[in-house]
């Protein structure tokens, strides 16, 4: 999903991007970055390489890529503290004993205990196995005779960001995508006077 300004703002469902079209909320962007309200997406033919559903009246191709009619705010800068950030943010991988896991397989660990005053923020939270947290239980990480491999730390990247160095979904995202990643390389950066 895109700002009004082209930039990527959100990653939706198709169900949620047909609403937004149907109610005039955005518009779906094809191959040649043309605009098409719901009525004229509708009527674009679908061609074997286009992924479509059914409706009633016929098969609509799925928008790969909309942009909002009115939303022009930019895409937000800080990453969300969620399980799902501190395993991206770790790779999947115990930050104990350096091995990778399946994300069933672990879990978070307080680096200071709740019980020693520890909070529970991204300098603090850290993925590590079953058994690493196990060995480490209450203690501090000395008082357990263990490393941490990296110490924690806010990430900087967000989705968007992010995306461009793991697996894309789709190919119509590419582009806009890029847009991201060429402006986060080549910001100008502020140096000392």
């Amino acid at each position: 999903m895109l700002n009004r300004n082209y930039l990527p703002v959100h990653v939706t469902t198709v169900r949620r991007a047909f609403i937004l079209l149907y109610h005039n909320i955005a518009h779906a962007i094809d191959e040649q970055y043309q605009t098409y309200d719901y009525k004229t997406w509708s009527e674009l033919s679908v061609e074997q390489h286009h992924e479509s559903i059914g409706l009633v009246e016929g098969l609509i191709r799925i928008p790969r890529v909309i942009l909002l009619t009115l939303y022009d705010r930019l895409p937000k800068k800080s990453v969300r503290f969620s399980r799902m950030n501190i395993y991206l943010r770790d790779n999947n991988t115990c930050q104990y004993c350096g091995n990778q896991f399946p994300r069933s397989d672990l879990n978070l660990d307080h680096v200071i205990p709740r019980v020693k005053g520890g909070q529970t923020s991204w300098e603090n939270v850290v993925c590590s196995c079953i058994e690493c947290n196990r060995k480490k239980g209450g203690s501090s990480v000395t008082q357990a005779n263990m490393k941490l491999i990296r110490k924690p730390a806010r990430p900087r990247w967000n989705l968007f960001v992010d995306l461009p160095s793991r697996k894309i979904l789709h190919e119509a995202w590419k582009p806009f995508l890029n847009i991201v990643d060429f402006s986060y390389w080549n910001l100008e950066i502020e140096h000392d006077s």
